[in-house]
């Protein structure tokens, strides 16, 4: 498994099969825009397949504080320490960033706490018309 942060030589066609239950999830195309534009990332990539199997993101004001909207990793790649590596690399490109924020499902929880984070409160607000981007 190689992991990189940046999409040099990541094409959209090799971001298929993420998003997975999302009612209308966003296309290959919509989701290599929200990488490019988010300020850091990090894939997995299956060297073999030449497949992206797993991705984190943040956005962050580079200065104090960064926001960590998505981490999936294929269904056929999970349970193999990706995700847990994912996060690792991530928060090592925001070490030097007071403050690093998520929300996730009540049930996911426990795996970030494994990973060094604690339950706090959230709001949020979605829009699920806009689920799958604008193209």
């Amino acid at each position: 498994m190689l992991f990189k942060n940046s999409l040099e030589g990541i094409t959209p066609e090799m971001l298929e099969g993420f998003f997975d239950g999302w009612p209308t999830p966003p296309s290959p195309e919509t989701h290599f825009k929200l990488l490019k534009n988010s300020s850091k990332i990090v894939l997995a990539l299956n060297e073999d397949t030449d497949q992206v199997v797993g991705f984190i993101t943040a956005i962050s004001d580079g200065v104090l504080s960064a926001y960590i909207p998505f981490l999936e990793v294929l269904p056929d790649y999970k349970n193999r320490g990706i995700g847990k590596e994912l996060v690792n690399q991530m928060m090592a490109e925001l070490a030097d960033i007071y403050m690093i924020d998520l929300c996730c499902d009540d049930n996911l929880v426990p795996y970030y706490e494994k990973l060094g984070m604690v339950k706090a409160n959230g709001m949020l607000l979605r829009n699920y018309e806009m689920q799958s981007g604008i193209e």
